[in-house]
């Protein structure tokens, strides 16, 4: 399959070879011939496996150009807002669509000044939105095409009774495309009503995080885990390291005190200006900072090559959760290695990522760490020795011995 065989215009080829795209992913292969059709599309797929190209593409196809706002993509964080802008641009460099990208924590008015001058798509976060539309500064009655991406995380964040307000103010007879890296119940019960026999499009990742991350549990007392992370870092077998914590507090808090360890480090999540955020992931990636400290709500925005380890401080909330934070390492091909610290207050959690991944992670000490008593995480799995301590090496569940491993599958 390639792109010339899915009906694809011209203009969009010549955009979809000005950025170095060859063949079609999965998802794309299979969402841009009935968005091209004009069917609502209900889109199941992960960060990394094309599916901003998947909307953007058939979306801009069916858009005409200088006849007002006519394609809406909604998304959650201020980073995925400007990663769809900058497929939009790219594209619209040969398509001649006019964009702009609206969010909240920046200046509203050259926003509104780029609206009045003409746009065809806009990329919005839902709140900024509605402030504009409340300002009469952006027209929504016009619009054909509506993508709603990472539907889900809006979900999850609360953004649902502001969806629900721009949904108000489409036209009723609208293309509705939903995007998302899961497709929960609650989701589509949600949505159900926004959608007109909609066609799903499921494809699997390219892998999923056993086959190439190596995944180790860390045992230790709530209390001793900066400690430990910093005698982690320490041991210099990291480049980059996205440290993830359960809450905006405990991110600025663990970032503070690595830079008072000698470890430059920053912090990003959802308080944190846009200016803040971009200074923070620029440095990260030109490797000013070691470390990277992240909450979940902006997990999804992080496109940051090379990620050698993702270290989780807090265990998430969710299996799902899980499997995107571990998910920003061993990118593109590579493999990656991702430490989770697990205090005993967090076992039931650890318990539910098990069974999804259908694996049970190996248990590690790190060497010459004096750890505080703790509880081991289940009564079957066993911890490799520390000093000062006479646990056994340990083992998987299936009974197989190690050190470092992956997760073992389970039969």
């Amino acid at each position: 399959m390639s792109f010339h065989t899915l009906g694809l215009g011209p203009r969009l080829l010549n955009g979809v070879s000005s950025m170095g795209y060859s063949d079609p992913t999965p998802i794309q292969t299979e969402a841009i011939p009935h968005i091209l059709e004009g069917t609502d599309v209900v889109g199941v797929a992960q960060t990394g496996t094309g599916k901003t190209a998947a909307f953007v593409l058939p979306m801009l196809q069916r858009t005409p150009t200088r006849s007002g706002v006519r394609a809406l993509v909604v998304t959650p964080t201020r980073e995925l807002a400007l990663q769809i802008s900058e497929v939009v641009r790219d594209v619209s460099r040969h398509t001649g669509h006019r964009s702009v990208v609206v969010y909240g924590g920046v200046g509203i008015q050259p926003q509104v000044d780029k609206l009045r001058r003409g746009v065809d798509v806009v990329i919005a976060c839902p709140g900024r939105l509605l402030d504009l539309h409340s300002r009469r500064a952006v027209d929504l009655s016009k619009v054909e095409t509506l993508v709603l991406d990472e539907a889900d995380r809006m979900l999850d964040m609360g953004f649902w009774p502001d969806v629900r307000r721009i949904l108000g103010l489409l036209p009723e007879k609208s293309q509705n495309l939903l995007f998302s890296a899961t497709m929960s119940r609650e989701v589509l019960k949600v949505v159900e009503s926004t959608l007109n026999e909609p066609v799903q499009v499921e494809v699997s990742p390219p892998a999923t995080p056993i086959d190439r991350i190596e995944q180790t549990l860390y045992p230790v007392c709530r209390t001793q885990k900066t400690d430990l992370l910093v005698r982690l870092l320490a041991r210099r077998e990291h480049t980059r390291t996205l440290v993830f914590t359960r809450t905006k507090h405990r991110a600025d808090r663990l970032s503070r005190q690595l830079e008072r360890k000698g470890v430059a480090s920053a912090a990003i999540h959802g308080d944190r200006t846009q200016g803040q955020r971009q200074r923070a992931l620029e440095a990260f990636r030109a490797g000013r900072s070691e470390v990277l400290v992240a909450t979940d709500v902006v997990a999804r925005g992080i496109d940051v090559d090379r990620i050698s380890h993702v270290i989780n401080y807090d265990m998430p909330n969710t299996p799902e959760d899980y499997v995107h934070r571990i998910g920003r390492t061993a990118r593109a091909g590579a493999s990656g290695t991702a430490i989770s610290f697990l205090a005993a207050e967090e076992i039931a959690t650890l318990t539910e990522i098990e069974k999804v991944l259908g694996a049970t992670i190996v248990c590690q000490d790190l060497e010459g760490f004096r750890y505080a008593p703790r509880t081991v995480p289940a009564s079957d799995r066993r911890v490799q020795k520390a000093v000062g301590t006479s646990s056994p090496k340990p083992r998987t569940r299936s009974g197989r011995r190690g050190g470092k491993g992956r997760a073992g599958h389970r039969n």
